[in-house]
């Protein structure tokens, strides 16, 4: 594993997550409506779903764990190694599902659901890095 591109991946993950709260708008009603933070946030968020799955990758590779079939199922092994606890784990799997439709069927997107991410899931992002921080 080398540890230099997780921390650069973490980092990316940081930007990604700033960037989320700075354009997130104030209500769900006005994300709706604005084209240009539902394309920020969206971008940012698949992009830090793509990052933790990618940080996870490098922690199974270097720990021999066997290799997932999903990208959801890395957290599931992340947890079996008690990297990150389940329940991390599994608000985590949840993500994937997001940027599922986020990125082959990007009109299905509820953007009250988006919003409440942005409101209280964010979180999860940053118990993950911490997660991962402490176990390098």
């Amino acid at each position: 594993m080398d540890r230099q591109i997780v921390w650069q991946k973490l980092e990316s993950l940081r930007k990604c997550l700033g960037r989320i709260s700075d354009k997130c708008p104030e209500t769900a009603d006005l994300l709706a409506l604005d084209l240009d933070a539902q394309d920020i946030i969206t971008l940012n968020l698949t992009r830090a779903v793509q990052l933790c799955v990618d940080v996870a990758a490098h922690l199974i590779a270097g720990r021999n764990i066997a290799a997932p079939g999903t990208m959801g199922e890395t957290f599931d092994a992340l947890a079996q190694a008690a990297i990150i606890n389940d329940e991390l784990a599994i608000r985590l799997k949840r993500t994937v599902g997001f940027r599922n439709i986020a990125v082959h069927n990007y009109e299905a997107i509820d953007w009250q659901i988006v919003y409440a991410i942005c409101q209280q899931h964010l979180i999860d992002f940053k118990e993950y890095a911490k997660a991962v921080t402490d176990a390098l």
